[in-house]
């Protein structure tokens, strides 16, 4: 069994009566003439290798089934909204989602729909998923910046340096991290609020570590090493618990655009 994904993007310009055909699909079509509203919906498929192609799905066929079902869902959406001055809101976007499952779940022969994803910005994204119908996922990046030191007092010098390297320099080092949060939020609880997940994140993890030595200043990196596994396991053990009736499902921390760490508790 494989899984197949594919990001279809496209714009809505809700000033325009009508969207108009464009011809570079990998940055957006429709591409919206003007100030658009930018979408990438990630198509999520499960099934079996045909032996004559090789495919799973045409990824061609994901294109144009996406554009054909789900792009004027969006599109109507967004300017009969803008007409009556409403904003879309988390449960309208994931109403939106639900209707493009429908649509769009015997469109892809063989091939089972199994994930729906909204990017609403490069950072954000909501997704529903075939195995766990009754939750939303929804995920958000953040930035910190640290120095940290990987040392074992249990090690000579010499054992430190072959294990961790330029990571042993004694007066440490800096990264720029990125950490993205995820979350389970059953579907029918009323909106979510984008503001009160990122306060709780800010409060709870990224104020501890932000612009600090981990070894120094933050005491649980007294006893272990800062490694990026330690740090992503730190940042759950921070977090869990902490958004009510949404529940934490993944913390991935990249250290560099090369290594990343993701913790599922």
């Amino acid at each position: 069994m494989h899984k197949l994904a594919r990001q279809v993007r496209f714009s809505v310009n809700p000033f325009l009566e009508s969207d108009c055909p464009g011809f570079n699909g990998y940055a957006s079509n429709p591409p919206g003439e003007g100030l658009p509203l930018f979408f990438e919906l990630g198509v999520e498929l499960t099934g079996e290798v045909e032996r004559e192609t090789g495919f799973v799905v045409n990824v061609a066929e994901i294109d144009s089934g996406v554009r054909e079902f789900a792009v004027p869902l969006f599109s109507e959406r967004v300017r009969s909204d803008f007409r009556e001055g409403r904003g879309i809101s988390f449960s309208g976007i994931v109403g939106l989602l639900k209707l493009s499952w429908s649509r769009l779940s015997d469109k892809f022969g063989s091939a089972d729909l199994s994930k729906l994803s909204l990017a609403i910005n490069p950072f954000r994204s909501i997704a529903i998923d075939s195995e766990d119908c009754g939750m939303i996922y929804f995920s958000e990046k953040f930035e910190f910046a640290a120095t940290h030191k990987l040392w074992n007092d249990d090690f000579s010098e010499q054992r430190n340096l072959e294990v961790f390297g330029k990571c042993a320099n004694p007066a440490g080092h800096g990264h720029n991290y990125i950490v993205e949060v995820a979350l389970k939020v059953p579907e029918g609880e009323g909106d979510f609020s984008v503001v009160g997940f990122e306060r709780i994140v800010n409060d709870r993890l990224i104020k501890l570590i932000d612009h600090k030595n981990l070894n120094a200043d933050v005491g649980e990196f007294g006893e272990i090493n800062p490694t990026v596994e330690n740090i992503v396991t730190f940042a759950w053990g921070k977090l869990f618990g902490q958004f009510g009736d949404a529940s934490l499902h993944c913390v991935t921390v990249w250290e560099t655009d090369k290594t990343y760490c993701s913790y599922y508790g």
